[in-house]
């Protein structure tokens, strides 16, 4: 066998030309090279920048990488300068097999923005294996009847090798017997036949030893050898014929180990030893058989597992000998059928864990699909939840993005679990899934939303500085600095307002205090806007309305307006001594600066001179006698009254009331100041006084009374004998009343009188009071009045 020669500088230079005559056709799918295996690593393959019309840089601007078919990478790519550089050195036998053409198929990937470029490397055969025989030594036998010009089939030498560089010729050492012919198959290899040129003789020469050399077409050549021994055997003129030439069968590639392949027949003519037949795999298509034969029954069994993957068919030649060495051949073609036994694949090419929320289609993956299997078998559909604002978009060549549907919202999903499907159309389908997290990032796109649109807050008044009186809340369903909210008192467009010097609020949580002392009477209620700002950029605001009601203390005691209670003079009420049971005396009046029911009052006698003698409504504050007068009750009375309003506590003021008993309001009366202001020890000579007074001053009237009533029935005689009634002219005795000042009725008042005389008895009332200016005309003329027939004024 010949050794491998060194490699010359001529071969290189042949390498070099291989390299230079790349395979690059301007507007295809591809971009092809071609170049020469067992190259060495570090090999400039080509310039994939200027190949592809970029700039110097722009592969590594745009995140070029290099994807292979496969996990081991067998290139690299200089992205700075845009060189595809071999990584290791390539073995074309390894890689393809027998696969002719050995084309490998990487992609070019662009990431910013995605673009796919499919590029194709051709690794050519270079005459690095020498062809090898199966045996060291095979074995003929050949009958002595041996006609000649009878072929007899040789094994093949193997040579990993294709094309020229496979074996090309075989050629036997030289004899006086035989001579070899090289013959085709149909796929292009050759192999041997051995032709008898002369008989032969087994008494003369029992056995044979020729060296069979198998040449390929390499430069320079290289060569394998083996030895052919050959055994004379005794005659025997039949060989085993099969009954099919050819045979082809399909087998599907998961069949289990030992199944029955295929059952070949031959027929011998021959009888007795000599129609014995042995079944023998005799030879291979070069890959290494998953096959074993039964020599008696032709019976083919599968010794292990088929895979499609690897080999899609077996073509293998069967040999039937009989006992004296005659032998048959056919062909056995074996298919393998693809079944569905390989799941798609799914290999993620880039990914982005975290997108912003207002990105419009954005790229959250790119991802290539495979499946080795073939037909329907490795057609793949590639699918994603449908309740997902994502979509999937075919790209090139199995390759998807994964991309948004639209801007996303944060603050309604801030995850997503996206499950990638991937199912191929085989029977039954084969399913692969990949779940990528994939994160939203927050924007500040939400304002803060108050927990309310107002508020209302009730502080009660003469609270103590900084009082929390409430807190407000507002929300932001944004995370992060933009939702942390910072809370302000928004300017008034009151101007009598100063907000700031009422409320106060904490800026990180919202709580109100009132600054100072409120005043219910003073302010009783104000609004103002707070507002909410949270820390994004741009930063978002909203407001609500804040209104404080002041609740109202009872701290303002009742105040008395009548009567007046800081008078020089205390004010001295007349009661007449006829007055019936609940006659008013007086009424009275006081207010209260509180509401509510701080401001109910509730009038209680305290203190009387007589009691049982008055009593007080508690509800108006009137002041109405009790029961009768009788002369035994004293003419003056101090009464204490209490004025209370309902709060809690309780607040009230006194009243003191001075009440004068007179026999009728004709009596002059004039309180005296030094009366007013004498003291104890002198009230009871006072006291006598006042008795000596009235009784004159009463006297002085029923005789006024008297003369009066004479007068009118005087008249009224008169005037029934005459068919009428006088009137006296002039004004009435002024001796009768008291104007100076000192008697009960004042110039203040004036009464009317009328004397009523249809009964014949004289009534003497007083009506009521008159305006005080109309006393300007002492000698006002008597007016008539429907109810008097007569009437005079006193003043």
């Amino acid at each position: 066998m010949e050794t491998a020669q060194a490699k010359t500088p001529e071969k290189r230079q042949v390498v070099f030309l291989t390299i230079l005559l790349l395979l690059w056709e301007a507007g295809t799918e591809a971009i092809r090279y071609s170049m020469p295996e067992e190259t060495e690593s570090g090999y400039l393959v080509a310039n994939l920048a200027k190949d592809l019309g970029l700039r110097v840089g722009e592969l590594a601007t745009r995140g070029a990488r290099i994807h292979h078919k496969g996990n081991k990478e067998l290139l690299q790519l200089d992205a700075e300068t845009g060189n595809l550089l071999l990584r290791e050195k390539l073995d074309r036998e390894v890689l393809c097999g027998v696969t002719d053409p050995c084309v490998l198929h990487f992609q070019l990937i662009l990431e910013n923005p995605v673009q796919f470029f499919q590029t194709d490397l051709q690794i050519t055969d270079i005459n690095d294996h020498s062809p090898e025989f199966p045996h060291r030594e095979m074995l003929l036998k050949i009958t002595e009847s041996a006609q000649p010009g009878t072929v007899f089939p040789l094994k093949a030498a193997q040579d990993s090798d294709i094309g020229n560089n496979a074996v090309q010729n075989y050629t036997v050492s030289p004899n006086l017997h035989f001579h070899v012919v090289t013959q085709s198959r149909a796929d292009g290899s050759k192999y041997p036949e051995l032709v008898l040129d002369r008989a032969l003789d087994r008494e003369e020469q029992p056995e044979l030893t020729l060296t069979l050399t198998a040449v390929d077409g390499g430069s320079p050549p290289r060569s394998g050898t083996t030895i052919v021994r050959i055994e004379v055997m005794d005659i025997n003129d039949n060989a085993p014929q099969f009954v099919q030439s050819l045979y082809e069968v399909q087998i599907p590639e998961n069949s289990p180990v030992d199944a029955v392949v295929l059952t070949v027949s031959a027929r011998d003519l021959d009888e007795g030893i000599h129609g014995n037949i042995a079944y023998s795999l005799f030879q291979g298509s070069g890959v290494s058989q998953p096959f074993v034969i039964d020599e008696v029954t032709g019976e083919i069994r599968l010794k292990r597992v088929l895979d499609f993957e690897a080999t899609t068919y077996y073509n293998m030649e069967i040999v039937a000998t009989d006992s004296g060495g005659f032998s048959g051949k056919c062909s056995v073609l074996v298919a393998v059928v693809d079944v569905n036994d390989n799941a798609p694949t799914l290999t993620i090419s880039s990914l982005t864990t975290s997108i912003p929320e207002n990105a419009p289609e954005a790229v959250v993956a790119v991802f290539r699909v495979s499946d080795p299997d073939s037909g329907d078998n490795g057609r793949m559909v590639c699918s994603i939840q449908n309740n997902l604002p994502f979509l999937l978009k075919p790209t090139f060549e199995n390759y998807y993005t994964l991309v948004t549907e639209g801007p996303l919202d944060r603050e309604s999903r801030a995850e997503y679990n996206i499950t990638i499907t991937v199912t191929d159309q085989g029977t039954p389908r084969l399913t692969t899934q990949h779940t990528i997290t994939v994160q939203v990032s927050d924007v500040n796109d939400n304002a803060p939303a108050f927990t309310q649109t107002s508020y209302t807050l009730f502080v009660p008044e003469n609270n103590s500085p900084a009082l929390h009186i409430g807190t407000i809340s507002a929300t932001d369903s944004d995370s992060g600095s933009n939702a942390h909210i910072t809370y302000s008192l928004l300017p008034t467009h009151d101007p009598q307002l100063a907000l700031t010097s009422l409320i106060s609020i904490n800026a990180e949580n919202g709580q109100l205090f009132a600054l100072r002392a409120l005043d219910y009477e003073a302010l009783q209620t104000f609004e103002f806007h707070v507002g909410a700002t949270d820390q994004g950029s741009p930063a978002l605001s909203s407001q609500a309305l804040v209104r404080v009601l002041v609740l109202d203390a009872n701290d303002n005691a009742p105040f008395v307006l009548y009567p007046l209670q800081n008078a020089s003079a205390p004010c001295t009420e007349l009661l007449p001594r006829a007055a019936e049971p609940g006659y008013l005396v007086t009424k009275v009046v006081a207010v209260d600066r509180d509401s509510g029911q701080n401001a109910w009052l509730s009038f209680q006698l305290l203190k009387a001179t007589e009691p049982g003698l008055f009593s007080v409504w508690a509800h108006n504050g009137e002041v109405r006698t009790s029961r009768l007068l009788s002369e035994r009750d004293a003419p003056k009375h101090r009464l204490l009254l209490l004025v209370k309003d309902n709060g809690d506590p309780p607040r009230s003021a006194s009243v003191t009331l001075h009440v004068l008993l007179v026999d009728g309001f004709s009596q002059p009366y004039l309180p005296l100041p030094e009366v007013a202001r004498a003291p104890a020890q002198d009230e009871d000579a006072l006291t006598l006084y006042l008795v000596i007074a009235l009784a004159s001053v009463s006297s002085l009237f029923l005789l006024s009374v008297l003369l009066f009533v004479g007068v009118r029935l005087c008249r009224r005689a008169r005037a029934a004998s005459l068919g009428g009634c006088s009137v006296p002219e002039g004004h009435f005795p002024g001796h009768l009343v008291d104007v100076s000042g000192t008697g009960t009725l004042s110039q203040s008042y004036q009464y009317e009188v009328c004397l009523r005389g249809d009964s014949g008895t004289g009534e003497f009332k007083f009506l009521k009071p008159m305006v005080p200016n109309l006393f300007q005309d002492a000698g006002r003329e008597v007016k008539g009045s429907p109810h008097c027939r007569d009437s005079f004024v006193f003043s």
